[in-house]
């Protein structure tokens, strides 16, 4: 059996077109848990009444806790050999858990992995996040951990089928946002190796107003302070697990560091802001290694040297170039 869980908030509107994906699977031994997180709209009672439907679906519900705390209550209350994850704004296609399953079956495998694209609100397909591969790849951990640490992997654990086995002890972080590569980064140590399809059978549906990153000149979100707690986190799994990807790892957490300070305001850079100051003091300690890494860009690495050293004054400028373009 698979089981696969959806968290929902607030998502009435779109919440049909992701069940039905999941009803329509070519694959039909599997379980829906809806978990309702609190939602304030039609969202609950929607799913109850899919669930009404389909015995096939299950509701749960929950006070409002955030996303992971919603993918946790699944995985408790979940009884399949494998676990798959899809979003309520996203749908996939009616093949993609038999496909996912049957490789997982004939190549013994604990992880296996469908590839995506993303569809804006007016139904345009974006640019690929990860290029699929031209046809199904086997690939070893640390080669799928290096993929992940020069951000050319998919940290989407939505795109993942899982065996239940991975998910007794680990779990998705409460009350952090980078859920997805938290986790996976914890689970890889435990996975020989992952296939890797070239189908695009999941389906991110891209919304401005819903990207964790949007934000005005005051505000700023917290996915850019946990980007770099999970940099540092992988670095230790990497030090343990694959020490011949230190280089990698160390770019890693040089570029979500770039990430950061290329994001905060302006107003937030003081010397209260402890965080700010850590990131700042890392990218003086690290220039060398900045320098060093093959691999970054010459670009990286300026941005990375100015900002270790004149941080305000390279903002202001960045925020003037940005302005012209």
């Amino acid at each position: 059996m698979i089981s696969v869980i959806v968290p929902v908030y607030n998502i009435v509107d779109l919440l049909p077109r992701c069940v039905s994906s999941i009803q329509k699977q070519t694959y039909p031994n599997l379980e829906i848990i809806l978990v309702d997180d609190g939602s304030t709209d039609n969202s609950g009672a929607l799913a109850e009444k899919m669930a009404l439907e389909d015995r096939r679906i299950k509701v749960f519900h929950k006070e409002n806790g955030g996303t992971s705390r919603a993918r946790n209550v699944g995985i408790e209350k979940a009884r399949g050999d494998y676990i798959g994850f899809v979003d309520s704004d996203d749908y996939i296609e009616p093949q993609m858990y038999e496909r996912l399953l049957g490789v997982a079956l004939s190549e013994g495998l604990l992880m296996v992995q469908a590839s995506r694209d993303e569809i804006d609100e007016q139904g345009n397909r974006m640019p690929n996040v990860c290029e699929p591969p031209k046809e199904a790849e086997l690939w070893e951990g640390e080669r799928f951990m290096r993929e992940l640490l020069l951000h050319r992997g998919d940290c989407s654990m939505c795109t993942k089928l899982v065996h239940a086995s991975l998910l007794k002890e680990e779990r998705f972080p409460e009350g952090e946002l980078n859920e997805d590569f938290n986790l996976l980064v914890r689970l890889l140590p435990k996975v020989p190796a992952i296939a890797i399809l070239p189908e695009q059978d999941y389906h991110v549906f891209y919304r401005y107003g819903s990207n964790t990153r949007t934000h005005d000149r005051e505000e700023f979100p917290q996915v850019f302070t946990d980007i770099v707690k999970n940099a540092d986190r992988v670095y230790e799994i990497v030090e343990k697990e694959y020490p011949a990807l230190l280089q990698e790892a160390l770019r890693f957490g040089l570029f979500q560091r770039l990430d950061y300070m290329l994001h905060i305001p302006i107003s937030q850079m003081k010397k209260e802001n402890v965080f700010y100051v850590q990131v700042k003091q890392y990218l003086k300690n690290h220039s060398g290694d900045a320098m060093k890494s093959p691999y970054l860009t010459k670009k990286n690495k300026k941005y990375l040297l100015l900002l270790g050293i004149a941080p305000k004054f390279v903002r202001k400028v960045h925020r003037i170039l940005k302005g012209k373009k």
